[in-house]
């Protein structure tokens, strides 16, 4: 099932698994027809379990050229050591970065360079400013964050490219949910993002979100009013956005109304 509110196209599938390729296959034509436009593709990576499926598949697509493919980190946490497997450059590494022979990989906090956190922000916000942002893929968090900007903190005007944010317990409540740590008192109080305009600025926005503990936040992302209590609402007015959900994830009809 396919419907449209506001300049959202929401696309509604029985399963995970067919929700995930069907994003996978979406981002690889996006980063295709960059490639056929620019000569290269600049692609920015969420960081997260509801990524697994889209991820595998867009790794497994042909026809993309990867060398002409920069890759681009949406979020980290701030405290983790290098090669905690809970860092979500671990994570991007071991689902899509290690498989594929990118033009460059960016990550946001690369301990290889052993910057503190205000250098970190510096250097990845002169990295965004080098050029457009052509793909982003992410999801919603149970709180409507995108990337880590959370209620408290996004700014739909938000001045600066990139920032450091304080998570809400929610947010942080949803590590636990995914499994990447065992109890709320070992997820990190705080990251760097990636900001709304940044990730708004995108020429596509592909974003799936599977799974029943997502149902509130796309019901608020589809139905209610488009402001910053529920970040993710701002998708509903980007010009090439693409929301991939699942029966779990959504009980919102095309009219926009609840079916719960």
């Amino acid at each position: 099932m396919n419907f449209v509110i506001d300049r959202l196209a929401v696309k509604v599938f029985p399963s995970r698994d067919e929700l995930g390729n069907a994003a996978g296959r979406a981002a690889a034509e996006a980063i295709r027809q960059a490639i056929a436009r620019r000569g290269e593709a600049r692609v920015i990576f969420a960081a997260a379990p509801s990524q697994n499926e889209t991820l595998e598949t867009l790794r497994r697509e042909s026809g993309i050229d990867w060398t002409k493919v920069t890759a681009l980190h949406m979020d980290e946490y701030i405290g983790l050591p290098a090669g905690s497997p809970a860092r979500f450059a671990s994570y991007l590494s071991e689902h899509i970065f290690r498989y594929l022979p990118f033009k460059e990989v960016f990550l946001l906090d690369d301990p290889t360079l052993a910057l503190d956190r205000d250098a970190a922000v510096a250097r990845y916000k002169r990295i965004i400013a080098d050029g457009p942002i052509d793909v982003v893929c992410m999801g919603i968090g149970e709180n409507g964050h995108i990337a880590f900007n959370d209620p408290a903190v996004a700014r739909f005007d938000d001045p600066e490219s990139v920032k450091i944010v304080d998570l809400d317990d929610i947010c942080r409540t949803q590590q636990v949910h995914d499994g990447c740590f065992p109890t709320l008192d070992d997820v990190p109080r705080q990251a760097i993002t990636l900001t709304v305009p940044t990730l708004f600025s995108g020429a596509a926005l592909v974003c799936a979100v599977p799974g029943a503990t997502k149902r509130a936040a796309v019901r608020q992302t589809l139905t209610g009013p488009v402001e910053e209590a529920c970040p993710a609402t701002i998708l509903r007015t980007h010009p090439n956005a693409a929301l991939f959900v699942d029966l779990d994830s959504c009980d919102v009809s095309p009219g926009g109304t609840s079916e719960s």
